[in-house]
């Protein structure tokens, strides 16, 4: 914890070596006010020096792009004052990742709901008699259900994903033939699009340490994914390949990629696609039942697995989504 200590005479006496990563040392002997610019934080020292008060205050220290956010706590000790300073910027952040959070579930199960109440008054009133009109809205209320419905699987899934994120699968298993049931799981989906799902699979990979069960919740994302967004082309290419070396992962791999040959994503986007609840295109992902979560919940597992999430893409050259999956020394 950095710490420094000012003598009666207001000057620096003692500077640790993490608060000398902050403020540097060159303060050392010098008037408390040369070295600490932050209000707060001289009010606290004058509190201490004056009156003997002791007493804390929450600052803020902007790094070049960056911002750091301190408890500084003040104690008088046989007449110097001990300057305390507690970083809070990872609980910061984590709790402002909770408040977004909630506040985007929130928005996701207003709309819905909102959407749900308004039918059920016009069902009761204006519409009570009207069969077309009760049909119709009857449809538009169990869209809106299974809307719902998928967020809360989604949120649950993330949850459970997270609640292991520290846990390394041992298991070894098959990743052609994980990529294959996610494949012939969307058949259907793919003959509605008119895609055709091409797969190289080369014979006796290897296989990886993983959940199977997560991973297969992966790939059947990544397919879905490119069959809803990435039309165009004829076809949806899903390829995994051995390779010797991947430098992120400092060694050999399984890279498994799945390629649209859609419109593209500008690459303005990309690097927030993973984020919770970022969509490119809002109305449409909603359209298509997407919550917003899924590419999420694939980074997360993927992460678990200590492998590597790649997108790549350009506008009109399509989409390609890889994952890179550590090989064990099953492998």
């Amino acid at each position: 914890m950095p710490l420094i200590t000012i003598g009666a005479d207001a000057k620096i006496e003692a500077i640790n070596a993490p608060a000398a990563a902050l403020f540097g040392r060159v303060g050392q002997g010098r008037h408390y006010s040369l070295q600490l610019r932050q209000p707060a934080v001289a009010q606290l020292i004058e509190n201490a020096l004056d009156g003997g008060l002791s007493g804390q205050a929450r600052v803020r220290r902007v790094e070049g792009e960056g911002e750091q956010i301190f408890q500084v706590k003040a104690t008088l000790v046989k007449g110097r004052v001990v300057l305390a300073f507690e970083d809070l910027s990872q609980t910061e952040a984590a709790n402002q990742i909770r408040r977004d959070f909630v506040a985007n579930v929130s928005h996701e199960l207003k709309t819905p709901l909102t959407a749900l109440t308004g039918f059920i008054e016009t069902l009761r009133g204006p519409a009570k008699n009207d069969e077309a009109a009760r049909e119709r809205f009857l449809g538009i209320m169990e869209r809106e259900t299974a809307r719902m419905n998928r967020l809360v699987n989604d949120l649950l899934s993330l949850s459970r994903v997270e609640a292991v994120a520290m846990q390394r699968p041992s298991s070894l298993v098959d990743v052609g033939q994980l990529l294959a049931s996610a494949a012939n799981a969307l058949k259907p989906l793919a003959e509605e699009a008119r895609l055709e799902l091409v797969r190289h699979f080369p014979p006796d990979l290897p296989k990886v340490p993983g959940d199977a069960d997560q991973l297969t919740q992966v790939f059947t994302n990544l397919i879905e994914n490119a069959l809803k967004y990435g039309g165009g082309g004829g076809k949806i290419e899903i390829s995994v390949v051995a390779e010797e070396r991947v430098v992120a992962l400092r060694g050999p791999a399984l890279r498994c990629s799945v390629r649209d040959f859609g419109d593209g994503i500008d690459p303005r986007h990309i690097p927030r696609l993973t984020e919770r609840f970022y969509r490119v295109d809002s109305h449409r992902s909603r359209e298509m039942g997407g919550t917003g979560l899924g590419l999420a919940i694939a980074k997360h597992i993927v992460a678990r697995h200590r492998g590597r999430f790649q997108i790549e893409s350009e506008p009109g050259q399509g989409a390609c989504f890889t994952v890179f999956l550590p090989l064990g020394d099953g492998g």
